[in-house]
């Protein structure tokens, strides 16, 4: 994990979540329904990831839901093994039902 403070924008046009690290987009995503949000897939270089800026943007993004006070549903394979490492801290997002 970083020290880097994202900005992080919601492009509901392209239901993506979107930032941009060392002058790369990076993107997460999504489909919603109801008061629900399934995050299908995340999109970084490699550079990106190697420097570890994955974390800070799945965060950044988890923060952002949570205010909003809707579930999560991680279906991307790389969020939902974070979600399966950060269980406690994340565990209030999940739908009633849904297990990592």
């Amino acid at each position: 994990m970083s020290d880097v403070e994202l900005e992080i924008t919601d492009n509901e046009f392209l239901r993506q979540f979107e930032t941009t690290i060392d002058g790369q987009k990076a993107k997460i995503e999504y489909a919603q329904q109801e008061r629900k949000i399934f995050l299908t897939k995340l999109i970084m270089s490699e550079e990106q990831i190697e420097k570890g800026y994955e974390q800070d943007f799945i965060i950044a993004v988890f923060n952002i839901i949570q205010d909003r006070n809707i579930r999560l549903v991680p279906t991307s394979p790389i969020i939902a093994k974070f979600m399966r490492k950060n269980r406690r801290k994340y565990k209030d997002l999940l739908p009633v039902g849904i297990n990592i």
